[in-house]
């Protein structure tokens, strides 16, 4: 569940006594359950444990997986339907004509032909090699960084298309930081992290010591790379400063960036970009390109070309032979996240697969996997959270009117995805080839590269999705002021029909409502009903607004998932926002539903409705992690951990605290003074 950044009329059913099964994990339904519950916890001191122990003392991490949670089981349940799929399509009878059966079968294929990689080494990324070593000029580095980039290989900085965050209505191509292989600029610049940066250096020279280079050549191309890529991260913002929109968007022209970084020879790396006609630019962080500017200026041609080599072998690794993929999954995946054996090729194969020919994979499977009752349920329910929000925003104490009143035209003009695209993206000129698997990836994102590029000063499409339909997440977009659900996350133990309406509204409902929440949360409340970025706000209810996420911010601070290491409020405020809105949001709309007789107020396991749906909600949060894993997210990730996204909400919340009979001063209860209401 996420923001997007520069992005069923299934008949009433008795309820069911919730059970997990004995069935294999991939084969497991992960609904709700009273099982999981350790009902030996006390609900007003750990919530979390009281609702989830059970599961969490049964569920160790898997040997392949960094982290195990209720999103990854359904994903690998998602994705056994998905391997279903690809095989069948991949030994389907091949027409003349590509379809998007063939196309993501013949992908399978190449991906899972390990013989053919092996036989291949490393000729796949030969010719892009030959071109970097043959760079003698500034103009041949840019050049051959521009090439890199039109295929999805990553280096230096980002390029972006997406609309204009302050003219929503056409496409604008954005310039943003970038270039580095570790997971963010505090890997390189933290004490902390010193073990890593030693073992990312030993990383680097294996893997080109596997290209063929000597070992003191390997070994120096490897400080090369470290060099570099610290300098790049000393001049790259912090992941809270990244979430400031306004700060983030300085439109220029191409003219003024040439005269102010003209080491760049933006004029050549744009024309062979395809946006040499683009009338301006978004730059996310200027800072950054100047930094950028005066590397290319300090360092020598001969050190740009280790450092592009390694960006093409870095992101080239996992798909090449097995030993340059073992020592990739060794560093990044071992090292990095704590995960002691690499996923099955059929696993990585089909992220793969989705990733490069997502909606072609995706029509298939939501003929499959998700039928037009679905999708009618789920608007149902998205029309129910939508009645509570904007009856909400009328009632909202703190709020003047001219500012509700610009906060409602807001919300009338939310829009909503659910399931998948109306209209499908069409493949037939990207080219599959079953012994080209490398080849492939590239020609996928190229063509995906292109699509977008050329649509810069173009009005926007807002039929587009920023998520393929097998996907578990949501997401809300600031600049087209919609929200939106794939096939993916539409399944227990999210949206159940099988399950009782108090756990439905913990699930699929409070998901619902956090999207929703978006839009008003600090970030989404900086765009205006057209998705402008523009402040819309009366400045004392600006301010009024400011202390109440300050108040989010201090409480999510003082979680502590590791000793000494605290969750990082301001990274993770939006979406602690959006948690504690959607809770709020879903509670009320199943009270209405038990006020009118729609949803009995009867027990099930023991448990009243309100209770269910708090444990409910608990559960989709279910999640262990390891501890390399877990401070990776702690450092990049503006979700907080599972844990804390469980209990930060409720223990704001009277309805929880009268459910479970959590008295003042208990742990699960917040003060008053201390106490977080926004929405």
């Amino acid at each position: 569940m996420a923001t997007r950044t520069p992005p069923t009329a299934v008949p009433p059913r008795a309820p069911e006594r919730s059970s997990p099964t004995s069935a294999p994990p991939h084969d497991r339904v992960p609904r709700f359950s009273a099982d999981y519950m350790d009902r030996s916890a006390d609900p007003s001191k750990d919530f979390y444990r009281f609702a989830t122990g059970q599961w969490l003392d049964r569920n160790p991490v898997p040997a392949d997986k960094s982290r195990w949670s209720a999103f990854d089981e359904l994903f690998e349940r998602n994705l056994q339907q998905v391997r279903g799929i690809l095989e069948q399509a991949s030994s389907g009878r091949r027409g003349s004509a590509p379809t998007p059966r063939t196309q993501v079968g013949d992908f399978f294929a190449s991906a899972m032909d390990a013989a053919q990689r092996e036989k291949l080494a490393f000729r796949p990324i030969a010719r892009e090699s030959e071109r970097i070593r043959a760079i003698s000029s500034t103009r041949d580095l840019v050049s051959a960084l521009a090439e890199l980039h039109r295929q999805g290989i990553p280096g230096l900085f980002r390029t972006a298309v997406a609309p204009d965050e302050k003219n929503s209505s056409i496409y604008a191509l954005y310039l943003m930081q970038g270039g580095l292989s570790l997971p963010d600029r505090d890997y390189y610049l933290k004490r902390e992290f010193v073990p890593v940066r030693r073992a990312y250096l030993a990383h680097i020279s294996k893997s080109f010591g596997l290209w063929g280079e000597p070992r003191a050549r390997a070994t120096a191309a490897a400080r090369t790379v470290l060099r570099i890529e610290t300098e790049l991260a000393k001049a790259s913002r912090s992941r809270s400063a990244l979430r400031d929109p306004e700060r983030n968007y300085n439109r220029t022209t191409p003219q003024e960036l040439i005269g102010r970084n003209p080491s760049l020879r933006w004029k050549e790396y744009l024309t062979m970009r395809g946006a040499g006609k683009a009338p301006y630019l978004v730059v996310g962080q200027p800072e950054f390109f100047d930094a950028v500017h005066r590397a290319l200026r300090t360092h020598s041609i001969a050190e740009w070309k280790v450092y592009l080599r390694w960006r093409l072998l870095h992101a080239s690794a996992p798909h090449l032979h097995a030993a340059v993929d073992a020592e990739d999954f060794d560093f990044f995946h071992r090292r990095l996240l704590g995960q002691e054996r690499p996923e099955p090729d059929w696993k990585r194969a089909a992220m793969v697969v989705d990733e490069g020919l997502g909606e072609a994979l995706g029509r298939i499977y939501v003929q499959r996997y998700f039928p037009p009752a679905a999708r009618q349920r789920m608007a149902e329910l998205v029309k129910d959270l939508r009645e509570v929000f904007r009856q909400r925003l009328e009632r909202v104490p703190w709020m003047t009117e001219e500012t509700r009143r610009r906060a409602r035209v807001k919300f009338d003009r939310f829009t909503t995805k659910i399931g998948h695209p109306e209209r499908f993206r069409d493949y037939s000129r990207v080219r599959i080839s079953r012994r080209d698997y490398l080849g492939n990836i590239r020609r996928a994102a190229a063509f995906e590269i292109q699509r977008m590029i050329v649509r810069v000063g173009m009005p926007v499409d807002r039929s587009e999705w920023q998520m393929t339909p097998p996907t578990v997440n949501a997401y809300f977009d600031p600049t087209l002021n919609e929200i939106v659900f794939p096939a993916g996350i539409l399944q227990p133990p999210f949206f159940d029909p099988a399950m009782d309406d108090a756990v439905n509204y913990g699930g699929i409902g409070v998901v619902i409502g956090h999207e929703i929440t978006h839009g008003y949360d600090d970030q989404g409340r900086k765009y205006d009903a057209d998705g402008n970025m523009r402040d819309w706000w009366d400045a004392a209810d600006s301010a009024e607004f400011q202390h109440r996420a300050q108040r989010i911010i201090d409480q999510y601070g003082e979680f502590e998932p590791l000793p000494g290491t605290h969750v990082n409020g301001e990274l993770t405020a939006g979406e602690n926002i959006a948690d504690l809105g959607g809770v709020g949001i879903a509670y009320e709309a199943l009270q209405r539903r038990i006020a009118d007789g729609r949803t009995p107020d009867v027990k099930i396991d023991g448990l009243t409705p309100v209770q269910r749906f708090f444990i409910s909600y608990a559960q989709i949060w279910r999640s262990n992690v390891r501890e390399a894993e877990l401070r990776r997210r702690l450092t990049i990730d503006p979700h907080s951990p599972g844990r804390f996204r469980a209990i930060g909400p409720v223990s704001n919340l009277p309805e929880f605290w009268g459910a479970f009979g959590v008295a003042p001063g208990a742990p699960m209860r917040r003060p008053d003074d201390r106490r977080v209401a926004i929405w």
